[in-house]
């Protein structure tokens, strides 16, 4: 299962490459998911009617991910533990590890920064 961060959607919405075309793949291969926490991200950052509607066809065809107790749960782990040594990756990050985390999958993103901070997650990112 893989499952794309805001950042290769907003790439994959403004035709931006390389995160453009593997958006593109995984949405053909039927296997993409995003977060709520990336829905809520990328909704709330919609600044017209026409970004809203590519945005709203972009949402439809992604399989969402909800914050269950369990994931909320390993992302206060993540969070608490990442903030203890000094190197927190924030609310919103924190949650979309605990859901990806949940779920066992792999996390499209191009913010390794950040995510490769959380142990045992798995990423997917291009140079």
């Amino acid at each position: 299962m893989i499952v794309a961060d805001t950042d290769v959607l907003i790439d994959f919405l403004s035709g931006k490459d390389p995160g453009a075309s593997r958006v593109y793949e995984e949405l053909e291969n039927g296997v993409l998911y995003t977060t709520v926490i990336n829905r809520f991200e990328l909704l709330s950052g919609s600044k017209s009617t026409k970004q809203n509607e590519k945005l709203n066809q972009l949402l439809d065809a992604l399989k969402i991910l909800v914050l269950d107790v369990p994931a909320a749960d390993k992302a206060a782990d993540i969070r608490r533990q990442l903030d203890q040594k000094g190197q927190g990756i924030g609310m919103a990050d924190s949650l979309i590890a605990g859901i990806v985390l949940e779920h066992r999958a792999t996390l499209l993103t191009r913010n390794v920064k950040h995510y490769n901070r959380v142990h045992s997650l798995k990423l997917s990112h291009w140079k």
